[in-house]
């Protein structure tokens, strides 16, 4: 590859463990077989052949120093799948003649953890040869697995390169994430994608030029990609196979790959959905507007488009959730725990199982009553705040906890709620600027319909008899 492309990939899932690096020095020297995953042919073999993440590989960037200065460091790689975390850890090992040690966190334990670490520690002693040690989705760590690594990191007895698809701020605990240089991977583009396969088709280590692709069988890929270069490069290799499997010509010719045999072979229909361009806010736009008019059918249909072209499922979690409040609020309550228990299903089940829960969850957001009352309400307070109608907190509802706030006057006629008829009292809580604001207007639609008649009582007592707004 050239530095031109704009794409890069990690090793395939299936790779195995290693504790020794190829013989050749700095480079991935020792090439993947032939038999082996495209993927594995095609990956970086250098900083130099990475494409994408400019950032990351710019003169003076402290991934470039890691590698060609030779300095022990740490590094956190946080990205989507498909664009280069495992890449950049073997191409650290390798450019800098460290042996390479990888750790999965699904599989390991403490034990594991330690013992990596122990034997990185004897063979620093024993010949000087420093250790990367490689942890993938190290978020799947616990707090005590991440705590086993802190004294190898602390102690430089390995280079430690974790990767993570998930929030490190969230799911890595703070002193490892101290001590770790953190890199932001970001999803390759399209360009990059297309890229990534154009090199495919003709590098040796590729399909070497023995087949061609057409233009709309590339854009195909390129959607089901969904921004992961190795992806697209399973399903190159899916799409070449199946053209060999029918094809009846000579040998020495390109064999065409059409778009009839991508979609036959990677098994999806070809979905007119670009997760970077338009088509991305105009079909997650359709999405939620048809939830908002009730259209089930059509929502599940945008929802479908989504899924089918690679959309992060959290993403289209997040905007059930979102939806959940700003366009069913209390006229369902039930709304928000169905948009909430679906994003977390999201994140506990994964794909694919979890399109269910996102379905179940749009289904029932598109079916239930519609109120905006809950977004009118606080754009209606903040315009108050932003406008300057700050005023004082009432005196009786000031903090009477401390000494000397009696002396102050706080606290002083407070109205305890409980003591008095039904649970409510008539008392100012707002301050005198907005006391006679009226920022929640309950409709009549659903469950809102009941809350804005109890609403409406309430405000009388609280307010008092001729001030409900």
């Amino acid at each position: 590859m050239t530095d031109s492309a704009d794409g890069l990939f990690d090793l395939p899932a299936s790779r195995q463990s290693r504790s020794t690096p190829p013989t050749g020095g700095g480079s991935l020297a020792a090439i993947p077989q032939a038999s082996a995953p495209l993927a594995v042919r095609m990956r970086p073999r250098t900083l130099d052949e990475l494409v994408g993440q400019d950032q990351l590989r710019a003169p003076g960037s402290p991934l470039r120093q890691l590698v060609e200065g030779d300095h022990s460091m740490s590094l956190l790689l946080w990205g989507p799948p498909g664009t280069g975390k495992t890449t950049i850890a073997a191409i650290v090992s390798h450019q800098t003649d460290r042996r390479f040690v990888e750790v999965s966190a699904v599989a390991a334990g403490v034990k594991e953890v330690r013992a990596a670490i122990d034997q990185a520690r004897a063979e620093l002693v024993r010949g000087g040869r420093e250790t990367v040690l490689f942890v993938d989705e190290v978020h799947r760590f616990s707090k005590a697995q991440q705590d086993a690594l802190l004294p190898g990191v602390e102690n430089r007895w390995v280079t430690l390169v974790a990767a993570t698809t998930e929030n490190p701020f969230f799911s890595v605990i703070s002193p490892l994430l101290s001590r770790s240089l953190l890199l932001r991977l970001e999803s390759i583009d399209d360009d990059g994608i297309r890229a990534v396969i154009a090199q495919a088709l003709v590098d040796d280590r590729g399909l070497a030029g023995a087949h061609t692709l057409d233009d709309d069988a590339l854009e195909h890929l390129v959607r089901l990609a969904g921004g992961d270069a190795r992806r697209a490069l399973t399903y190159l290799e899916a799409a070449a196979r199946a053209t060999e499997s029918v094809s009846t010509g000579s040998t020495t010719e390109a064999r065409a790959i059409d778009l009839e045999t991508a979609e036959t072979a990677v098994d999806q229909a070809a979905v007119r959905y670009d997760r970077q361009g338009d088509q991305h806010y105009d079909v997650t736009s359709a999405f939620i507007k048809s939830i908002r008019g009730s259209d089930a059918d059509a929502a599940l249909h945008y929802l479908a488009r989504m899924m089918e072209a690679g959309e992060d499922p959290r993403f289209i979690a997040r905007r059930l959730v979102i939806l959940a409040s700003e366009d069913i609020g209390l006229a369902d309550p039930t709304a928000l725990t169905t948009a909430v228990a679906a994003a977390q299903a999201v994140q506990l089940i994964g794909m694919p199982e979890a399109r269910l829960n996102l379905a179940q969850a749009t289904i029932a957001l598109a079916v239930a009553p519609k109120s905006n009352a809950v977004i009118k309400a606080i754009d209606a307070a903040s315009v108050d705040v932003r406008a300057g109608k700050i005023g004082s907190v009432p005196s009786h509802l000031r903090d009477a906890h401390y000494g000397g706030a009696k002396d102050l006057g706080h606290g002083k006629g407070y109205v305890y709620s409980h003591d008095a008829p039904y649970g409510v009292a008539e008392q100012q809580y707002a301050p005198d600027v907005v006391a006679d604001a009226g920022y929640y207007q309950p409709t009549t639609l659903g469950a809102e319909a009941a809350v804005r008649e109890r609403w409406e009582r309430i405000r009388r007592i609280i307010r008092g008899s001729g001030r409900d707004t």
